[in-house]
């Protein structure tokens, strides 16, 4: 019998995927709205939990909207952004400690204010907009579980997923439809492939792993160098790109920390391997071509 794992967030850009590639080793349960379920009640997530057999919860969702969570910022412990990302959080946490079941939780790289060359897990965290403040409040939340574990993630990317379009697929349609591309010459980032992440999170689920962890791609690039990358390997030729700087293309909107440039030296002690920017874009790139066949 395969191990059951309750998940939330697995509707979403990376936990379908998440699910798609792992459903022949684990039983996910999804606790979402769609099945019934609000993180936000209490009560009736514990109902939920208490009763399933998981050992293990997997914590995705989140309100990861950067700008329409800095709407919220107004609102404080009452907006939407709070409600979810934190209130949603320390909901799971306390009904995980009270039933013995271990949380795994997926958080960003947007923790950082981007002021350093790289980051490693042991860096102090210093969000810089709303959206990183409640995913922070988030991790303390789970910290203080000792049965727990924080997965930070950066700028996921696949090769298909109709519902929503990573930054990836928003360039190549720009590329594709022959619009302007906006890439910013001024924010360092860290892709990361959603395969990789799929596949490394198998392993957390497998072993007794807890503190903070870097599930993050193995090459980090400028914007407009990845906008540079993505024409290359999928033979745009002739686009249009113009460059910008964050404080141009964010005016009026939610501060970008500059380089975050996330080490994934942990996770490779552990025998964990991800993809580099280049190398995640041509198994998409295939991907994407035999689905068409």
């Amino acid at each position: 019998m395969k191990p059951q794992i309750l998940a939330t967030g697995i509707s979403g850009l990376v936990g379908t995927r998440v699910q798609e590639l792992l459903q022949d080793k684990f039983e996910f349960t999804d606790l979402s709205l769609a099945t019934g379920v609000d993180v936000t009640n209490y009560e009736d997530l514990e109902n939920h939990i208490r009763n399933s057999p998981a050992k293990i919860i997997l914590h995705m969702a989140a309100k990861t909207d950067v700008d329409g969570c800095e709407d919220d910022k107004i609102f404080g412990e009452e907006g939407k952004a709070w409600v979810i990302n934190v209130t949603g959080t320390e909901n799971i946490v306390k009904i995980a400690e009270k039933c013995g079941k271990k949380v795994i939780y997926i958080s960003t790289d947007f923790v950082f204010d981007g002021t350093r060359d790289s980051y490693s897990e042991d860096d102090e965290a210093n969000p810089l907009n709303w959206y990183a403040v409640t995913k922070h409040e988030a991790e303390k939340l789970v910290l203080e579980y000792s049965n727990s574990c924080v997965i930070r993630i950066a700028y996921p990317y696949r090769s298909t997923f109709s519902a929503k379009k990573d930054f990836v697929r928003r360039i190549l349609d720009k590329m594709e439809h022959k619009e302007t591309v906006i890439a910013i010459t001024d924010h360092i980032i860290t892709p990361t492939f959603i395969d990789d992440i799929a596949k490394g999170l198998g392993e957390f689920l497998n072993k007794d792993l807890n503190g903070i962890y870097h599930l993050v791609g193995d090459q980090s690039v400028s914007v407009y160098d990845a906008v540079g990358m993505i024409a290359a390997e999928f033979n745009y030729t002739d686009i249009d790109v113009r460059s910008v700087t964050r404080a141009v293309y964010f005016k009026e909107r939610a501060f970008r920390p500059f380089k975050l440039v996330l080490k994934n030296d942990k996770i490779k002690k552990l025998g964990m391997s991800m993809c580099g920017f280049d190398q995640g874009l041509k198994i998409i790139r295939q991907q994407m071509l035999s689905a068409r066949i």
